[in-house]
């Protein structure tokens, strides 16, 4: 039986992938905010921690529990997920956004290391859309407390997971990490604090347009199943290239540095 930790996983394509392996006999555990979304899923073999991954110490908590609870890690998948257009502030002091959707993958990446290595064919899914420019990362203010803007985020949050990669893969080769995205909308609860804009496009688009979080999740599934070592990139089923700058070694040992100083 493998184990198959989830962020994220009450909700959407998280849920999806639960309810995968949960029917497929595997330990699932699936960290949320949403008590009751995880009770909905109804399976013995599955455990709940909850956490706000936006908040460091939360992270940390649920590591604690993990490392505690298991030897063995058999697949991450990091798909938690909350839009915020504009820059906030937690109560941590961390910018929100780069919080959830880096410090907390960047911490469960680091202090779960072991028990991926601890695993036959150990994989990480990290649903950072790749493709993000090498230059998207502003090393001196990490939190972007400068000229914050959506767009820049987005970029900044995806480039810093494809370089957690090269740490990953550097400290275990037999790890597979890889950055995936979605090749298109998915039918899933909107769950942010956005303009009305970027409310009614999900309201409309993501029904008409949008597939179903079961077939969007179908090319993780095979990811996790048949694992290669190394880095890779997928848009979908797709593999897509790795951005590669002319200093990715470098940048990912800073980018490291940077946040085990301010975190």
């Amino acid at each position: 039986m493998r184990t198959i930790v989830i962020t994220g996983g009450t909700d959407g394509m998280g849920a999806a992938l639960a309810r995968h392996y949960l029917a497929a006999g595997d330990r699932v555990v699936v960290i949320g905010r949403s008590r009751a979304k995880f009770d909905a899923l109804s399976a013995s073999n599955a455990a709940f921690i909850a956490a706000d991954l936006s908040l460091v110490q939360d992270s940390r908590r649920a590591i604690d529990q993990l490392r505690q609870e298991h030897d063995r890690i058999d697949a991450l998948v990091l798909a938690a997920s909350f839009i915020r257009q504009r820059r906030h502030v937690t109560t941590e002091g961390h910018e929100a956004s780069w919080s959830l959707f880096f410090l907390s993958k960047y911490l469960f990446v680091t202090g779960l290391a072991d028990l991926l290595t601890a695993a036959d064919k150990p994989v990480v899914v990290n649903t950072a859309v790749p493709g993000a420019r090498a230059d998207a990362i502003d090393f001196d203010d990490l939190e972007m407390a400068d000229g914050f803007t959506f767009r820049r985020s987005n970029a900044h949050q995806r480039r810093a997971n494809e370089l957690l990669g090269i740490l990953a893969t550097k400290q275990n080769p037999a790890l597979s990490y890889i950055t995936w995205g979605p090749t298109r909308l998915v039918r899933t609860s909107f769950a942010g604090e956005v303009g009305t804009g970027m409310k009614v496009a999900a309201a409309i688009m993501a029904p008409l347009l949008g597939q179903r979080a079961e077939d969007a999740v179908r090319p993780i599934i095979g990811l996790i199943d048949t694992p290669t070592p190394g880095r890779a990139a997928y848009r979908g089923a797709k593999p897509r290239p790795l951005t590669v700058g002319a200093h990715d070694e470098q940048d990912a040992a800073r980018l490291g540095t940077g946040v085990e100083a301010n975190i």
